[in-house]
């Protein structure tokens, strides 16, 4: 196949830019700090009570699950009745207004705020799914690594700009604003700059074919029917299989980690907003040539033994998390994941949409892909919350990880020992 013109591939990119206001601002910095500000240490949420760090992640955790449980059968009717576009809208659409919903949260109103900020978590992660699906049909299978690190790196420097409005608004309460109103201004202007944004990729990302061309049920038979098809097909894939795997563990870490970075540095390590507000754009900026190196690396070495280096530094920078004492050690260990961020992110993109067949079915696999991710948060980020509810130290959460990012090294090391296996049969 051939990579589609530079206005599709732009395009494309340009979801990126959109929907990554969203992962920077919501749930990176904005957000928790104010989460943690406006609730009590802790607080009472439908009957129950949690610390207030714990229910937040908690929240993510029950939105990925949502998200794990429903795209695989929307992704199924997308492919069938080629309509991803159209999810790919209802998504954003969703995602953007529970943003802009987010104006609304104070502390009076502690229902808004969770339930608002767990469908924004939903319009994020649902949107993904047919996003990342449209990589394998524009883009040949050697120019997806450098497509896939463009995406990432528009999105890095969308997010920052709204950040530093943010962060400008916050500094100056222009009109007399109290301190908490520069805050909610912001999470309306995510919820715009989404939406405003996506309209590019809508008009300039190209129609699905579906891939059934006479329908012998309804949407949702034809659905579970290509998801059996699509797991029996990786089921026969050694080498997608053992990445697969690899990918679930190592994504409980990778993911745990940006989501509650900033959680952790407000609470153990009681560095103020601003400080935090800084270093994460520091990361984003950092992960921007972080995410090219990897491409290219990958380029040079393969896409599996990239990911095994990148796997083991994940490792120290968990270790070296669990020990951290001052803001130094946060801002050097920041820079760290700042490098490898958008690498791993990027990379395992790229490297699934090059082991999987070609097929018309895009949709479903990169939904069997993504459904595999959030599992794998529903996992680490409950885990992190428990640990941290069971012993009230994020310290502890922070090296439970180390056990994911080891049992997915030695899966990605599985995969490349048979992919070299069958190259050499070949």
């Amino acid at each position: 196949m051939q990579t589609a013109s530079k206005k599709v591939i732009n395009g494309w990119a340009m979801y990126d830019w959109a929907n990554s206001v969203y992962n920077l601002v919501i749930t990176t910095t904005f957000f928790p700090i104010y989460f943690l500000a406006v609730t009590e240490e802790h607080v009472s949420f439908l009957g129950m009570r949690f610390v207030n760090s714990a229910l937040y992640n908690y929240v993510q955790a029950a939105a990925f699950l949502l998200v794990a449980i429903t795209t695989p059968i929307l992704s199924s009717i997308a492919d069938t009745r080629g309509n991803k576009k159209i999810f790919l809208k209802f998504f954003t659409i969703l995602g953007s207004a529970s943003c802009a919903a987010l104006y609304f949260f104070d502390k009076s109103s502690l229902n808004t705020g969770v339930f608002a900020f767990m469908l924004a978590t939903v319009g994020y992660c649902g949107g993904l799914v047919f996003y990342n699906s449209y990589l394998p049909e524009i883009a040949a299978p050697e120019d997806r690594d450098r497509i896939s690190a463009k995406g990432y790196s528009l999105g890095y420097i969308g997010s920052v700009i709204l950040q530093l409005i943010g962060f400008a608004l916050v500094l100056l309460k222009p009109f007399g604003m109290d301190d908490i109103k520069p805050v909610q201004i912001t999470f309306l202007l995510v919820g715009v700059w989404w939406i405003c944004f996506a309209q590019i990729p809508f008009a300039t990302l190209p129609a699905s074919k579906p891939s059934v061309d006479k329908h012998q049920g309804n949407i949702f038979t034809e659905g579970f029917a290509e998801l059996r098809k699509v797991y029996a097909q990786v089921k026969t894939m050694p080498v997608l299989k053992r990445f697969l795997r690899g990918f679930f563990f190592y994504s409980m870490g990778v993911q745990t980690v940006m989501l509650a970075a900033t959680i952790f540095g407000s609470k153990v390590l009681n560095l103020p907003s601003s400080t935090l507000i800084a270093v994460v754009v520091i990361i984003q900026l950092v992960a921007i040539p972080g995410a090219w190196s990897m491409a290219r690396l990958s380029g040079i070495y393969g896409n599996l033994r990239v990911l095994i280096g990148v796997l083991i530094l994940w490792i120290g920078i968990c270790i070296a998390g669990y020990k951290m004492q001052t803001a130094m050690h946060f801002y050097l260990l920041a820079t760290v994941v700042g490098l490898v961020m958008g690498g791993v992110q990027s990379l395992s993109r790229s490297t699934y949409a090059k082991l999987m067949p070609e097929t018309k079915d895009t949709t479903s696999f990169f939904s069997y892909y993504d459904v595999t991710e959030k599992l794998s948060i529903v996992i680490g980020m409950f885990s992190f919350a428990y640990i941290d509810d069971l012993t009230n130290n994020l310290r502890n959460s922070v090296l439970a990880l180390v056990v994911y990012f080891i049992i997915g090294l030695v899966w990605i090391i599985s995969a490349l020992l048979k992919q070299k296996q069958l190259s050499s049969v070949k």
